[in-house]
């Protein structure tokens, strides 16, 4: 960005009040005059920066406690759109395939050199898109970004986002992509086939095709600090247009034996009654099972030792629970 162009930028943002987006532009003045060996004015703007943060960051807290925040519509709107959760999982509660375990980290190491990326001009990794079958960890994989990086995670309510009148769905989705700027957090639109299906399709309502276009354009558009993520069991059905929108699309594989071993380990820590021997053979009779089924069928298996009172957890019944959910399909 040119250095007009970003003085326009930062001016844009001061008018509309978006902190978010001036504190980006800001700091990247800061990076580009740092290029150009203008190290001391460089340092100096981003002192600057930080003490209006703190200083914003304290009046907002006095704020808050003298008065109560006026609601507006919009507002009312927003809250019926986005579930809000405080996570505490980190990545160590997930077991996870190496390549993705991977790539996870990488996006927290990023986030947490934000300042220092945009001193290069180069941004940290945070439009996600997450495919693989259910009960894979998806969903999780968003409860432990947040909570690594102690923000919070809206849940998109998609339900609330698809309307049957024309131009309301736009607007709603406006909304959300306004809050990202307003509200750093995690956001996560969960199957996200339901609103990113091709638009080919003969068959699709033409409001979902037309909130899918604003999609593409909000989220190309996003400079906000917050992260995105779109999860979806589906990904043949996505439009080939959004792939190229995410800076990281991570597929998530059923667990392999290795990794069903852990899982089963680390959700049987503490109880008697499975040896290593066992867990060899209950690991193989498991391949094909998402880490949800194997989770559920653990829980399944200690809850019924704990209801009839034994000290350890039975072999046969947690086989039990496992083959019930191979039976489900």
């Amino acid at each position: 960005m040119a250095a007009a162009e970003k003085i326009i930028a930062l001016l844009k943002s001061y008018g509309d009040n978006d902190e978010s987006r001036f504190y980006s532009t800001a700091m990247q003045i800061a990076a580009s005059e740092a290029k150009k060996g203008h190290v001391k004015l460089a340092q100096e703007l981003k002192i600057l920066i930080e003490d209006i943060k703190k200083q914003r960051n304290t009046e907002s807290l006095n704020t808050a406690k003298t008065r109560i925040l006026h609601v507006n519509e919009a507002q009312k709107e927003l809250h019926d759109l986005l579930e809000l959760h405080r996570s505490n999982i980190s990545l160590k509660n997930m077991v996870l395939n190496e390549e993705v375990s991977e790539s996870l980290y990488r996006i927290i190491h990023e986030q947490r050199k934000y300042d220092q990326l945009l001193q290069h001009n180069l941004q940290p990794r945070k439009k996600l898109l997450l495919v693989g079958p259910p009960g894979c960890g998806k969903t999780m994989t968003a409860k432990a970004l947040a909570g690594e990086l102690k923000i919070p995670l809206f849940l998109i309510r998609l339900d609330g986002l698809i309307s049957r009148y024309m131009g309301e769905s736009i607007a709603k989705l406006k909304l959300i992509f306004d809050s990202m700027y307003q509200h750093r957090a995690v956001y996560l639109f969960d199957e996200f086939d339901s609103i990113g299906a091709n638009r080919n399709y003969g068959n699709d309502v033409g409001e979902i095709k037309r909130v899918l276009n604003s999609f593409l354009m909000n989220i190309e558009k996003d400079e906000s600090t917050s992260i995105i993520i779109a999860a979806t069991n589906l990904p043949e059905s996505l439009d080939k247009a959004l792939f190229r929108r995410f800076d990281d699309i991570i597929q998530y594989p059923l667990p392999s034996k290795e990794e069903i071993m852990k899982l089963l380990k680390t959700q049987l820590k503490g109880y008697k009654g499975i040896d290593d021997n066992y867990l060899l053979e209950l690991a193989d009779i498991s391949i094909g099972l998402s880490y949800a089924d194997i989770s559920n069928a653990c829980k399944d298996a200690i809850k019924e030792m704990i209801v009839f009172g034994e000290n350890e957890i039975s072999y046969k019944k947690l086989l039990k629970f496992i083959q019930s959910k191979k039976y489900q399909f």
